[in-house]
């Protein structure tokens, strides 16, 4: 173990922790920007990929929560010089969440209608919601499979092999995309958002092939599940539970974000698909970071070296600051063109051009609440993370969501309570971090 952690050590695997996280919200996007530029009905086929968007990613966060489950724990055992104890529990993980997402294919297809009902669709948008829906819950299982083979890598301090998958997974897509949604003159027909299904469903079946291959040729670790159980089996799933609780009130948060925002008419929820898409993006840029200071964290705890955990966790908070700031930046730099990437409708524009200002703003208070998840789902401190996140979701974002929407400001209400959100989020862990790991590393 190194007795300092410096920027290279960490941008090692932070960067492609980095391109490896942005390719789950670069799927969604490519969806967005190739959906929204069809030739037929282009806002209500916007409209359904941001709603079934936003039910997709809910499945995928609560289950995948296997991935921080799996690298905590594998990595805590590296940290203690001891991976030998661990090696058969990745593949009784992955074979007890792909039965689960078989179950949730099962289950949900047939009542895919009354699904999106829920999220105020209607007419031809709760048609293009329930056609694009029924193909991509398929890639479901594979999707599952890769995150929880990418949480066996971190653990063993690899991001590397996951940032190839993930490279492979998003060019595909958007190649598959182009293709399937706008076809190919006197070879393909246009699929429109049908084709952005398929071409999502393939792409997640390559990455989960890729992953099967780099797991089994770079590591020690095997797929074959064998029994009995591994004696972490319920350390994991306990970690499981309380990140499937906390990201539950996760998701409600998005649920009436999407709803509200639905509510609201087609233009709005098509104006929103697009700006909760880029949130998306710049927050997986800040996990990179936030990736990074799982995998290490995880690592100076099993090896109780708390003083490097805690200049870890310091110079992590810079970094992730200085990201957020630069993203904000950006942001406002191509503030008009980034509009137009995505959409030509005129009402959508105007809308999206209205709040998009709050995302960019809220990039640094994201960075500090990424980097702290981080940190905290490395150390296995599942518990405190469930709390924060039903503290600030019907504590504060609630509250705040419905008073903005009694004064009617819409989308502009829907970011700023989000905004309010992050900030109860960030601000219990890093009280929380100081109190735990400070006195440690001063008596270490």
């Amino acid at each position: 173990m190194k007795n300092t952690i410096n920027l290279k050590y960490i941008n090692k695997l932070a960067i492609p922790a980095l391109i490896s996280g942005i390719s789950e919200p670069i799927l969604s996007i490519t969806d967005t920007a190739i959906v929204g530029n069809i030739p037929i009905n282009a806002v209500e086929s916007l409209a359904a990929v941001g709603i079934v968007g936003t039910f997709m990613s809910m499945l995928i966060w609560i289950l995948g929560q296997t991935r921080s489950a799996i690298s905590s724990i594998v990595s805590q055992y590296v940290g203690a010089n001891n991976l030998k104890a661990v090696k058969n529990l990745p593949a009784q993980a992955i074979f007890i969440v792909t039965s689960i997402s078989i179950l949730i294919i099962i289950s949900t297809y047939p009542f895919a209608s009354q699904i999106f009902k829920l999220y105020n669709a209607s007419s031809i948008i709760l048609d293009y919601s329930v056609a694009y829906y029924q193909i991509r819950v398929f890639g479901f299982p594979f999707t599952l499979f890769t995150m929880a083979v990418f949480g066996t890598f971190r653990g063993l301090q690899n991001t590397y092999h996951p940032m190839i998958i993930a490279m492979i997974g998003a060019l595909s897509n958007i190649v598959l995309d182009v293709i399937l949604v706008y076809g190919v003159t006197g070879l393909i027909e246009p699929m429109h958002i049908k084709g952005a299904a398929y071409a999502s469903v393939i792409a997640q079946v390559l990455m989960a092939a890729f992953s099967v291959y780099f797991l089994l040729k770079k590591t020690p670790i095997s797929l074959k599940p064998n029994f009995p159980f591994n004696s972490e089996i319920n350390r994991f799933i306990l970690m499981v539970l309380n990140l499937f609780i906390r990201t539950l009130a996760l998701n409600i948060t998005l649920y009436f974000a999407t709803r509200f925002a639905t509510g609201y008419g087609k233009t709005y929820i098509a104006a929103y698909t697009i700006a909760i898409n880029l949130w998306f993006l710049g927050a997986f840029m800040i996990d990179g970071y936030s990736s990074a200071g799982n995998i290490l964290s995880g690592k100076l705890y099993g090896a109780k070296d708390y003083k490097l955990l805690v200049a870890l966790n310091q110079k992590l908070i810079k970094i992730g600051v200085l990201v957020g700031v630069i993203l904000a930046i950006t942001g406002f730099v191509i503030y008009k063109p980034i509009g137009l990437l995505f959409t030509k409708e005129t009402d959508v524009l105007n809308q999206f051009y209205s709040v998009f200002w709050i995302v960019l703003i809220m990039q640094p208070i994201c960075a500090i609440a990424f980097i702290f998840d981080g940190v905290f789902k490395g150390l296995g401190k599942m518990k405190l993370l469930r709390n924060v996140l039903l503290l600030s979701t019907f504590i504060i974002f609630l509250p705040v969501l419905y008073v903005l929407d009694y004064f009617n400001l819409k989308l502009n209400g829907i970011f700023i309570a989000i905004t309010f959100w992050m900030i109860a989020r960030s601000i219990p862990l890093l009280i929380n971090f100081r109190k735990q790991f400070i006195a440690l590393a001063k008596n270490s």
